[in-house]
C-alpha cells in the first residue's frame, strides 16, 4: 500500500476481499461527502477540518444504525441470563450422555426453550459482525483516497473522483499533520499528534474492559481460567492497538478513535442499563430501581415498598391469629370420583 505506483490493497486477495465491500465503501464516500457539501454550505472551509467533522459524522452515523441491533443485543442476553437456571437443567438432564440422540434431543430442549422465550444466543454476535467490516471498509477507502488524487487508481470510488480526493488529501489538522499522513510518513510535529491520537486510542479500549469487568462482572466468575483470559485481554489489545496504530492514515485513526469514543459510551450505557446479575453494577441498579419506585409512589400518594412490606406483614401476623398456624391443604378442583 506504501508503494507510490500501486495500490496494493486492489489487488490478490485483498483486491477480491475490499471489491466484496465495496456496496459498504460506496455507501460511506457518499455519507462523508454529502455532510461535508453540507458543512461547506455552513460556512466551513472546503479543505481542511470539514473532512475530519464528516469522517466523525460518518461513525456517529453507522453508530446510530447499528445501536438498534446493540439494544436488541442487550435484551436478548437478559434473557439469556434469566434463562440460565433452566438451561442448567436440560444440560443436568444429559449429563454423561454421550450417544448421538441424547445429544440430539438436548439441542432440542434448547433451542425450543431460545424459541418459546424469543432469546437468540448468537444474538451478541451481530453488531460486531455489522461493524467489523464497516470498519474494514472505511480503512480501504481512506487508504484509497490518496492514489485516487494522484491518479494511481483511475476508477473513482463512489463520491470521490480525482478532484474530490484531492481536496481531501490536502487537509490537514491543527496545521501540523495531513489526513494521509501515518507515524512513518510524518514529521516530527505530526508524529506527536499521531502518537497522541494512538494513545487515546488505547486508553478508551483498556478503559472499556476494565469499567466492565470491575462493574459488570460476577465476582464468583472472575477465578481461575475465565479471570486470567479476561486480564490478558485488558491488556493484550491496547498493545495490538499500538503497532497498528502507527500503520494506519490519521484519517483512519480520526475514525478509529472517534469509534472507541462511542464504544466506551454505549459500554457505560450497557452497564448501568442492563448489569450482569450479581455484577457490582447489578447491585447498584437495584438500589436505583427502589428509590426510583419509592420516588414514584410518593407522587401517586401511594405507600413506600418498605410500608408495603410491613402492611403485608402486619396482615399475615394477623391472618395467623386469626386462624392459627395450621396450613391449608390443597385441595385439586376436578378431582375424579371413585366408582
Amino acid at each position: 500500500m506504501n508503494n507510490s505506483s500501486q495500490f496494493l490493497l486492489d489487488s490478490g486477495f485483498w483486491g477480491f476481499f475490499y471489491k466484496i465491500l465495496t456496496p459498504v465503501e460506496w455507501l460511506q464516500t457518499w455519507i462523508m461527502k454529502l455532510m461535508h457539501d453540507f458543512l461547506v454550505m455552513l460556512g466551513m472551509n472546503p479543505v481542511g477540518v470539514s473532512w475530519v467533522v464528516s469522517i466523525i459524522f460518518l461513525v456517529l452515523f453507522v453508530q446510530a444504525c447499528i445501536f438498534p441491533l446493540f439494544y436488541k443485543q442487550m435484551k436478548s442476553m437478559r434473557k439469556l441470563q434469566a434463562l440460565q437456571p433452566k438451561m442448567q437443567r436440560i444440560q443436568n438432564k444429559y449429563k454423561g450422555k454421550k450417544d448421538q440422540a441424547s445429544k440430539e434431543a438436548m439441542q432440542r430442549e434448547m433451542m425450543k426453550l431460545y424459541q418459546d422465550n424469543d432469546a437468540n444466543p448468537a444474538g451478541s454476535c451481530l453488531p460486531l459482525l455489522i461493524q467489523s467490516p464497516v470498519f474494514m471498509a472505511m480503512f480501504y477507502t481512506l487508504s484509497a483516497i490518496p492514489y485516487i488524487a494522484s491518479g494511481v487508481r483511475e476508477e473513482p470510488l463512489g463520491a470521490f473522483d480525482q478532484a474530490t480526493a484531492q481536496q481531501f488529501t490536502q487537509t490537514d489538522v491543527f496545521g501540523i499533520v495531513s489526513v494521509t499522513d501515518n507515524f512513518t510518513s510524518a514529521d516530527m510535529g505530526g508524529k506527536v499528534v499521531i502518537g497522541v491520537f494512538v494513545a487515546l486510542m488505547c486508553f478508551c479500549l483498556w478503559f472499556t474492559t476494565y469499567f466492565s469487568m470491575k462493574r459488570n462482572t460476577n465476582p464468583e466468575a472472575m477465578v481461575g481460567q475465565a479471570a486470567t483470559m479476561q486480564k490478558s485481554m485488558l491488556w493484550l489489545f491496547p498493545i495490538m492497538y499500538i503497532f497498528s496504530g502507527i500503520a494506519m492514515p490519521f484519517a483512519v485513526l480520526v475514525y478509529w478513535l472517534t469509534n472507541n469514543v462511542c464504544n466506551l459510551a454505549r459500554t457505560i450505557w450497557q452497564v448501568s442499563a442492563f448489569p450482569t446479575p450479581g455484577s457490582p453494577a447489578a447491585k447498584d441498579k437495584e438500589v436505583r430501581d427502589h428509590k426510583r419506585e419509592n420516588e414514584r409512589r410518593a407522587k401517586a400518594g401511594l405507600p413506600s415498598l418498605e410500608e408495603e412490606e410491613l402492611q403485608k406483614a402486619k396482615e399475615a401476623a394477623e391472618h395467623r391469629d386469626a386462624h392459627g398456624y395450621q396450613r391449608v391443604q390443597p385441595q385439586r378442583k376436578n378431582r375424579n370420583k371413585k366408582k
